[in-house]
């Protein structure tokens, strides 16, 4: 029994782990800071709020050698803001730093820091000069940062194991999810395809309480007879979730479509590894009889967890 326990739970922190240990749905650990040029050389910057703590406890820009900074006020001279900017902290607290400056001249560029691109090349006005090679980094770790921080999405990849089973049907099933939610995010990331985005992270919520319930029948109904198409259809609304993502990061003009293919290969390096972290656990633990015994009460959680995101999105709506 004491080993029984103990590998539930291994269950429950397994589960934390692959959430991110964020409690924000379908959000990545992303600090975002604004920087605005007001007269030439002359900047103003801050951070986005953030809910739990002040950004500046965790993180610290370094900004070029040529700008010095007098609290929020940064003066970069005649050269402007041109150079190498990193934020120390990111790859702990955060995962990512988001930094969108706006020059005089009406343009804006995002630049991007991870732990793996520490750095951003500044170049004045807001020439974007990365190379294909920085780029695809970049945004493959983004996209595997995205799915394992996104609750909602890792819920529902979940589900659908739960539904399937380890067998032959959840290689197609997969496939279906992949190949739905990489169309959506292609066409809504280049602008072909736009939906607010309250409705679109209602519909993933739904999706999750749809799958969860269906995994607790006992009788063939239309989503075990027909798995993968179920995760096509609910791929569709994924996708244009992690596109609105990618969105909030941005895509460079250089390189868009690179930058596209690497966030899509990094979403997907993200799921195959929550479904091989499942799948060690399941070939580990199925022998245990609690294991086997939680698989409805994780259900039942998962879908109350999902129908209180649903209802909460729906408000946000009409709010």
């Amino acid at each position: 029994m004491l080993r029984a326990l103990h590998m539930l739970a291994c269950v429950v922190a397994l589960l934390g782990g692959l959430s991110g240990g964020t409690a924000q749905a379908h959000e990545m650990s992303m600090a975002e800071m604004n920087v605005r040029e007001t007269t030439p050389g002359e900047f103003f910057w801050q951070w986005a709020p953030a809910e739990k703590r002040a950004v500046a406890d965790d993180l610290t820009p370094v900004w070029p050698e040529n700008c010095t900074t007098e609290g929020n006020l940064l003066h970069c001279g005649e050269d402007g803001l041109e150079g190498t900017l990193s934020v120390k902290g990111v790859g702990k607290a955060y995962s990512a730093a988001l930094i969108k400056v706006t020059w005089r001249n009406g343009e804006s560029r995002v630049f991007t820091i991870t732990g793996s691109q520490p750095t951003a090349h500044i170049h004045h006005g807001g020439d974007d000069r990365r190379g294909m090679g920085e780029v695809a980094s970049a945004y493959t770790m983004l996209g595997v940062e995205h799915i394992l921080a996104g609750v909602d999405h890792l819920l529902f990849v979940i589900s659908l194991l739960f539904l399937v089973g380890f067998n032959r049907r959840l290689l197609w099933t997969i496939t279906a999810f992949t190949a739905a939610h990489s169309l959506t995010l292609a066409l809504s990331a280049l602008g072909w395809l736009v939906l607010r985005p309250p409705p679109v992270e209602a519909s993933i919520a739904l999706s999750i309480v749809l799958v969860a319930g269906e995994a607790l029948h006992r009788e063939q109904t239309l989503a075990r007879r027909w798995p993968a198409m179920v995760a096509f259809l609910f791929g569709l609304v994924h996708g244009l979730g992690f596109a609105g993502a990618l969105k909030e990061i941005g895509l460079p003009e250089n390189h868009m479509l690179v930058a596209l293919l690497t966030f899509n290969v990094g979403v997907e390096i993200g799921q195959l590894m929550t479904v091989l972290a499942a799948w060690a656990l399941w070939r580990v633990a199925s022998r245990w009889p609690l294991f086997v015994a939680a698989r409805t009460p994780a259900l039942y959680g998962i879908g109350a967890l999902a129908s209180f995101w649903a209802w909460s999105r729906v408000v946000a709506i009409f709010g």
